[in-house]
């Protein structure tokens, strides 16, 4: 039996009114000839009767459990992802979760599992007001839901399963009763944001970033007769770690088509809440549209709540969340700090620094800044880029600019100790390192400050958090030196280094980078000096990463190479000032 056959089936035997041809083709998605000759077909075959009464039905089955997945962010439904996780997103006065699970509990589904992480404690109450299982993903941040759907099925397979984004909102109910094949749902609306698009032959073929498909709704169905087959083609799949950031859509692919029937929905059916927009055009009279941070914007900006549009997450940055909106078709900034970012920023010394720095046209333009929880808000730089780490003409624009902060002398009543930025870092931490060899590499990185000590130094203010991100160039050409978190007093020589070491570069790269912001004119004890600032730095934001971790961000190979800095720069001054020694 075809996917044509099967569609028209599934909608006959799930349908309880008369229907016609044209009424079948309108609802499943094919042409009025294609419906035609395929009747005649089931007809011929004695599966339909002239009326399209289903005479053979032994293949249908009725859905036994559902996976509801919803352990990720939700990072597109930015800012209201700071206060709920998105399956408890409310249309209409219902949370979005609680409304698939009722839906399922009226086609006689009773076994369900809800996959969760993120904010996880918000979903406890499910399990006594819906006997339901909570299956927890502890991985939710740094995998995607392949991962959670396997760990929904370790006990059993996924046959006669329904699959279910906790995102989504039906206005009519989208399981049945009984079920004859697996299928994927998608909807009749064309889109740039998919990954397939529907055939001729009413196959999902899998499409190019740039072409257009159908928009993927994601709830799906798993057959008995496919179940065995995918839960096996799961469990390698997530046994591979090349599939970690993958969506568990992935296992249906085949060659370029997914091998399940393509339900295709009506638009306006069916829709999948991504954004806050999204939300707010769907419900406006959502509760959680009355979110705080677009209230404080509309206030900044004096504007009503709906003059902020076209909300865009941005990428989740080491530190912060930040979000892309436009107002009055102006486009702005709002940052919203992440994970523990509190803990490691002194917010009310960030504030003081953006007061300094006001007058010297060297940074973004900010126009809001909260020095008691970090929310800030900036003019975005249309075209603007970051610093190309690879391309020396950049790092000249971004060095002058370095150059010019550290001419202007600036002074804080603050200073950013290095060594006891280590233990602040170590003692949020907690617990040992992970590093086998952390107490030795330690010790040796510590003892660079007698060195350091001897040096003549500048103390002026620094960026600090040189990162060769934080170095915008505009179409014009110009740099601006933006995130002033971590700015305090400190020897400048301390940014060069930093900057060497978020870019991770090798020696090579870094004697370059060295040469450019000082015109080559950079003696070797200075030379020597910014190699042992690139230890002591390493070994700081080794911590720092161990400490985020700790919390379930993962920096994966940054992390590793800032513990290398510490133990091969350390190293390295040691050998060279026994060089000097030896003379």
């Amino acid at each position: 039996m075809n996917k044509k056959e099967t569609a028209i089936l599934r909608y006959l035997k799930n349908n309880d009114s008369k229907v016609t041809q044209r009424k079948i083709a309108e609802d499943v998605g094919l042409s009025l000839g294609s419906v035609n000759n395929t009747v005649k077909k089931l007809v011929a075959n004695k599966i339909l009767d002239e009326e399209l009464n289903i005479i053979e039905d032994s293949m249908f089955e009725k859905p036994k459990r559902a996976i509801i997945l919803a352990a990720g962010y939700g990072m597109r439904m930015v800012p209201i992802n700071t206060e709920y996780p998105k399956g408890l997103l409310e249309v209409k006065g219902q949370p979005l979760i609680e409304r698939l699970i009722k839906q399922l509990h009226m086609v006689g589904v009773h076994d369900i599992k809800v996959v969760v992480g993120f904010m996880k404690e918000q979903y406890e109450y499910l399990i006594d007001d819906f006997d339901i299982e909570l299956v927890v993903n502890q991985h939710y941040s740094d995998r995607k839901n392949l991962y959670s759907l396997s760990l929904a099925c370790q006990q059993q397979s996924l046959e006669k399963t329904y699959i279910v984004p906790c995102d989504i909102y039906a206005k009519e109910n989208p399981f049945k009763k009984e079920e004859i094949s697996s299928w994927y749902m998608v909807t009749n609306q064309l889109t740039k944001n998919s990954d397939v698009k529907v055939s001729r032959n009413f196959d999902l073929k899998t499409i190019r970033t740039a072409e257009i498909g159908n928009k993927m709704i994601g709830i799906s169905y798993v057959s008995k007769t496919d179940g065995k087959y995918y839960t096996n083609r799961l469990q390698d799949f997530v046994e591979s770690s090349e599939h970690d950031k993958e969506y568990w859509e992935t296992i249906l692919n085949h060659n370029g088509t997914y091998q399940v029937l393509a339900n295709i929905m009506s638009v306006g059916k069916v829709y999948e809440i991504n954004t806050y927009e999204e939300l707010r055009n769907l419900n406006s009279n959502s509760n959680q549209l009355n979110n705080d941070t677009i209230s404080l914007l509309s206030e900044i900006l004096n504007v009503d709540n709906n003059s902020i549009k076209d909300i865009t997450v941005l990428k989740k940055g080491m530190t912060n969340r930040s979000f892309l909106f436009s107002c009055k078709d102006k486009k702005y900034i709002m940052r919203i700090p992440g994970e523990g970012s509190n803990e490691l920023i002194d917010r009310q010394k960030e504030a003081k620094i953006y007061e300094l720095l006001e007058k010297e046209k060297i940074t973004e333009n900010v126009l809001y800044i909260n020095p008691n929880n970090g929310y800030k808000l900036t003019e975005f730089v249309a075209g603007a880029r970051n610093c190309n780490i690879d391309d020396n003409s950049d790092l000249e624009k971004c060095m002058e600019t370095l150059r010019k902060f550290h001419s202007l002398k600036l002074k804080a009543d603050f200073e950013f100790n290095l060594y006891n930025q280590i233990d602040f870092y170590e003692e949020l931490r907690g617990a040992n390192s992970n590093y086998r060899d952390y107490d030795f590499v330690k010790e040796r990185v510590l003892g660079l400050k007698d060195y350091i000590d001897t040096l003549t130094k500048d103390y002026i203010l620094c960026h600090i958090d040189a990162n060769p991100d934080n170095f915008l160039i505009d179409k014009a050409g110009n740099v601006m030196l933006i995130d002033w978190e971590y700015a305090a007093m400190q020897d400048p020589d301390v940014d060069i280094a930093m900057f060497a070491i978020y870019a991770m570069y090798d020696r090579k790269q870094t004697d370059n980078l060295i040469n450019i912001y000082y015109q080559n004119q950079c003696d070797d004890e200075t030379r020597t000096k910014i190699y042992a600032y690139m230890a002591i730095c390493g070994l700081l934001w080794s911590n720092w990463c161990e400490y985020k971790n700790s919390l379930g961000v993962d920096f994966g190979e940054y992390s590793l190479k800032q513990y290398r800095y510490a133990k091969e720069y350390s190293k390295l001054v040691y050998e060279i000032l026994e060089g000097k020694e030896n003379e």
